[in-house]
């Protein structure tokens, strides 16, 4: 009886229960170890998956023409650090506490100290003469450098020097002397890529940790404007990932051509980091300006004297521009080869020597690119028709950009709508062309034109839309102006300007 109730007590039954329960745990866990081993799985899905020979003769093949274009084009990229040293002047400790604890003293001149901070960019090496190496890179990565150094993929450093550099294209050279030999980089042909070509980025992103990086993406667009500082490029759009520090580095194609320097992303992300959207210049933007770097250190342009405006959507109404491309001369410089050849205010610029100017940005673009004394053929629309009109180009040099005396006839003017009418409280029946801008020092600032008038004629001639505006001033004001005009309550007539 004592040995039944043994059995059936409390204690030995939970025993008997965690017994059994490990050894159907062992037993499971045996039988599962010896029927699925990792060998067995992984010899399971290699009877099961097979790589098609010809898809994996296609992707090896494209990975061997990679490691074969960085092996073209990385000893041509150079790594390029910088130091910029300012000073500035330091506040000196005379005056209150010192004076309240231990008198007044005479007072010390403030000293200057010195500040140093340090540049990463890249570069592409695409001369040499006579073991003197010319690498282009961006203006922005040496504008300021006090000090210049480039380091070469095989580890080697060389101090380096400004050879020239221009902020409107954003490009600049550096030169480095040496005895060792470096390869010079094949610059491509650009206006043959296209929107889904292999793109591939070289340079040095985020610092040297990461420098000689190769990344790889496609064509994404062509003819992007709108860059950093007003930079005049048609950019190549790209996928393939490139960060600060990729600046000045090369963009190649799949044969290891340069088709463009790698210069700037569009990021909402803190610190720049890359989403998906980088730029790089056109290499063909960039080959003329290489001989002029070493020649002059500078980059000459071409002029042709007028200000450009992309016209919105109520200047193309008015002016009968619909399903047109190009840019609007608003203003024109007296004596320039715009006036001198006959392009007028008002007139719509749509081709250079028969390439279409689809934008403000590219029509300057062409433009530069023209050699002072060089004749050029431009395509404008005047009254809704299109005409041919030849220019001999000028050299183009800040100063005579600049001299708004000669900018006619210096005032923009916009149409009025029921938006602005409303905005400015007028009447639903007020007419003219309200004054937008004014610029300083050209004849419409110095006749007395304002910002927030309203041109109702020039040179006593009715105007009511902008193609009267533009056609009175081209008909009507060749060698004198003056306007009637609208200021506040007041019909007014402006001083008269004379050529």
């Amino acid at each position: 009886m004592k040995f039944i109730k043994k059995l059936s007590s409390k204690n030995l039954f939970i025993f008997n229960l965690v017994l059994i329960g490990a050894i159907f745990g062992f037993s499971l866990a045996f039988l599962s170890f010896s029927c699925s081993t990792p060998g067995s799985r992984a010899r399971a899905q290699e009877s099961q998956v097979v790589i098609p020979e010809d898809a994996l003769a296609v992707a090896e093949g494209l990975q061997t023409a990679v490691r074969a274009v960085a092996e073209k084009a990385l000893p041509s990229v150079i790594e390029i650090k910088t130091v910029s040293v300012r000073r500035q002047q330091m506040p000196n400790f005379n005056g209150i506490p010192w004076e309240f604890f231990f008198g007044p003293r005479d007072r010390a001149p403030n000293q200057e100290r010195e500040f140093r901070s340090q540049g990463l960019g890249s570069g592409i090496i695409v001369r040499n003469r006579n073991g003197v190496y010319y690498a282009l890179t961006n203006h922005h990565v040496i504008d300021e450098a006090t000090e210049i150094t480039v380091a070469t993929k095989d580890g080697k450093e060389y101090p380096a020097e400004i050879v020239g550099h221009d902020a409107r294209k954003d490009l600049a050279m550096v030169s480095f002397r040496t005895n060792d030999v470096y390869p010079l980089a094949t610059l491509g042909d650009s206006d043959t890529v296209a929107v889904g070509d292999w793109a591939i980025a070289m340079g040095n992103p985020l610092g040297e940790q990461f420098s000689f990086s190769v990344t790889m993406g496609i064509v994404s667009a062509l003819g992007r404007t709108g860059g950093p500082g007003g930079n005049i490029n048609d950019f190549i759009q790209t996928d393939a990932p490139i960060n600060m520090g990729n600046s000045g580095g090369p963009l190649v194609n799949i044969r290891g051509e340069v088709i463009g320097i790698n210069t700037w992303i569009a990021s909402n992300a803190t610190g720049g980091g890359f989403l998906g959207l980088g730029f790089a210049i056109p290499i063909n933007n960039v080959k003329r300006s290489i001989d002029e770097f070493i020649q002059t250190g500078s980059i000459s342009y071409g002029w042709l004297g007028v200000s450009l405006i992309e016209p919105d959507r109520d200047f193309i109404r008015d002016l009968g521009l619909e399903n047109r491309r190009g840019a609007l001369a608003s203003q024109v410089f007296l004596g320039s080869p715009a006036d001198n050849g006959g392009i007028r205010a008002g007139d719509f610029i749509t081709h250079v020597n028969g390439k279409e100017a689809r934008s403000v940005q590219q029509l300057q673009m062409f433009v530069g690119e023209l050699r002072a004394g060089e004749n050029a053929t431009l395509t404008i629309i005047r009254d809704r028709q299109s005409r041919d009109i030849r220019v001999r180009i000028e050299a183009r040099t800040d100063t005579i950009a600049s001299d708004n005396r000669k900018l006619w006839p210096g005032v923009t003017v916009v149409p009025l709508t029921d938006q602005i009418r409303e905005n400015l409280q007028l009447d639903s029946n007020a007419r003219g062309l309200l004054v937008a801008q004014v610029i300083q020092g050209s004849p419409a600032d110095i006749v007395g034109l304002r910002q927030g008038d309203r041109i109702s004629s020039v040179n006593g001639q009715t105007v009511t839309d902008l193609a009267s505006f533009y056609r009175v001033l081209r008909e009507r004001a060749s060698t004198e102006l003056w306007f009637g005009m609208i200021r506040g309550n007041s019909s007014i007539e402006s001083l008269r300007f004379t050529r």
